[in-house]
Order: structure tokens, then sequence, then C-alpha cells
């Protein structure tokens, strides 16, 4: 076969506020692979069916410092492609125990058309899909953000029935997640999010007080609907602020992200002196540091729970590497209607 197209998408500068599609992120066209014959050296040549957008991507573009995210994270190389959560098929193998025909799965699928890989490694895996999900729920629901919710819920929630959670971002991946996890325990829950279309999916699952955060006033609902037991929180800033000042005794907050500040200052916490007076517990939330605990529980029990619409998710599926841009840009404004995944390639 001559050699055919394997277009890419490359981080080419770090961005000082949101970053600017083709500007902090070029798709590449240019670049082609000969699939029958490019060298393995014992690897594996993968075809890319799948990637995920995920908030995390910001601190990836940070410029190199020891103290960031970035840099504690491996953080994206210039000139070089974007990589994160994907599914991908092998095409060809000359690994061990890695079969043309399977499927992998990890935090580090390049942003581009086919690659050869050295061989699995620590974070690559092979995966099979439940016959009646998409690739696209094992980058959402049934993947990362899935492990994220379920995984901390089980570890720190001490959920309880007739206790009172707070989520933010409900409607994302995550937060859906935790709020279908949480009326599963029998609590109340209370969910924001940044627009009434995301409200309404909200209530789709269950949510006691959805609100729109940008019309209605956090403060004023947590007064009238706190006090809160568990507080799941992706936002940080205000918002955190004020889920420590209508806390419970022994409240529960499940620290997850806080894009208020991935593109702007942080805004600075004034109710931490609370986290004392209320006994309140901080447990903060990175999916692989618990991956070995509770990975296999959740593949034994959450795809079979997407699929039987027991647990319910929402995706935004765009097409093609050259949207990639765009879409990080409207993950990390909250303009994305739900998880945000790019489909590269059908089988």
């Amino acid at each position: 076969m001559a050699p055919i197209r394997n277009a890419r998408v490359l981080f080419n500068s770090h961005p000082e506020g949101y970053p600017v599609p083709g500007e902090t992120t070029v798709y590449d066209a240019t670049p082609t692979i000969d699939v029958d014959n490019v060298p393995l050296n014992g690897g594996f040549l993968v075809k890319t069916l799948v990637v995920s957008v995920d908030p995390y991507f910001r601190g990836r573009m940070r410029k190199p410092d020891p103290k960031s995210y970035a840099a504690y994270a491996a953080g994206f190389a210039l000139g070089e492609p974007l990589y994160g959560y994907g599914i991908a098929k092998v095409l060809r193998s000359e690994t061990p125990d890695v079969e043309v025909g399977k499927y992998i799965y990890g935090p580090n699928i390049m942003h581009q058309e086919y690659t050869v890989y050295p061989g699995l490694g620590t974070t690559l895996r092979l995966i099979e899909k439940h016959p009646d999900l998409p690739w696209t729920a094992y980058v959402g629901a049934a993947g990362m953000p899935g492990k994220t919710a379920w995984f901390a819920w089980q570890e720190f929630s001490d959920a309880k029935a007739g206790q009172i959670a707070f989520v933010t971002t409900g409607a994302g991946p995550v937060g859906s997640m935790v709020i279908q996890l949480a009326k599963a325990a029998g609590m109340k829950v209370i969910a924001s999010a940044g627009s009434e279309e995301k409200v309404q999916f909200m209530k789709s699952i269950g949510v006691d007080v959805p609100f729109n955060y940008k019309t209605t006033d956090t403060r004023e609902v947590l007064a009238k609907e706190g006090p809160i037991d568990i507080f799941w929180d992706n936002v940080g800033g205000e918002i955190l602020d004020a889920a420590l000042e209508f806390s419970a005794v022994y409240g529960r907050f499940i620290l997850c992200g806080s894009i208020a500040g991935y593109n702007q200052p942080h805004v600075p916490i004034k109710n931490t002196p609370l986290i004392a007076v209320r006994s309140l517990h901080l447990h903060g939330i990175l999916v692989f540091r618990l991956e070995h605990k509770y990975d296999k529980a959740f593949y034994a029990t959450i795809p079979e729970k997407l699929a039987s619409g027991e647990i319910k998710y929402s995706e935004e599926v765009v097409r093609g590497l050259e949207g990639v841009g765009d879409l990080i840009l409207r993950v990390q404004k909250g303009e994305n209607k739900a998880k945000a995944v790019v489909v590269v390639a059908d089988e």
C-alpha cells in the first residue's frame, strides 16, 4: 500500500489565557505513513479511533515549572502531538500479547491517525467493549471521568441516606456520575451547571435542586437547601468558598478540579477557618492513585449499568482531528454540552 495521510494535532505555543485554536494547537495534515512497512522494532502499530478532550489539558499547556500541574503530569511538548485518553485498534504487532485486531486504551493515545508504540508500558492496556456501548463511552462514563467519580465516591464519600450532596459541573461526565451515585445512596442532591440545557439534563438524572450558577446565586441556594454533607468540586474559586460557608459538621469535600482558575488567576478562598471549626474532611482525587484498588470492580460494574440505562450519560461528539482545537476551547469555557469526544476514524 502506498503511504497514506497521518494527520495530527500539534501543541504549538503556551497560552497566556484561554487556548487559541490555530495558535495554541495546530492541525497538521501533511505527514504520511506506510502502514504496511513502517518499522515496528518490537512494538505495534495502531489506528486511532477515539480521543477524549478533557479539562486537565489546560494544565498540560502551562510553561514548564517544577511547582505546576503540568510539570507533575508531564506537560505537552512544543511541536509534538497532543495526547490523552483514547481508544485505538491494533493493525500490526511485534509485541507479545498484543494481537492484531485488539484494542488499546490509556492516557497517552496520540492525537494523530496512526502511531507506533514500543509496547504497552505501564499506562496502556488492552480493553474489550461491551456489545451495547460505543467506543466513545470508554473515554467518558466508562473511562477516566467515570472512574474518577466512582473511585473517589467509593473511597471518600461515606455517603448516608438522607444527607445532602452538592455537585458542581453536574452535567459533565464526572459530575453526572457523582449525582447518580449520590441518588443511589439515598441522598438529596444539589447540583450546578452553566446553562439551562444542562440544568434540564441534571433534572433528568434525578437532581433535587438543579440550578444555573450563572443566573442564580449559589450562596442563596445553599443557604436554603444546605448544609452540605458532601461537596464534589470541579470548579474551585468562589463556589468552593460558598460550599465551605454552608458545610455541615464532619462534611466531606472531594476536590476533583478547579477549572475556574485554569485560564485566569485563582480566586482566593476566605472560609478556610471553617475546615477546623466544622471538622471537615478534604480529599483531593487523581484517578491513577486509586486505580489499583478499584479498576477491576469498575469494569465489572459500570459498563453494564451504562448499557442497561441504569446509569445515564451524555456525549458531545465531534468527527475529525481538525475539530480538536475548537473543542478544547469550548471545554475550557464550559460551552460544551456534554462529555467532549473526538471520533478520529471508524474501524
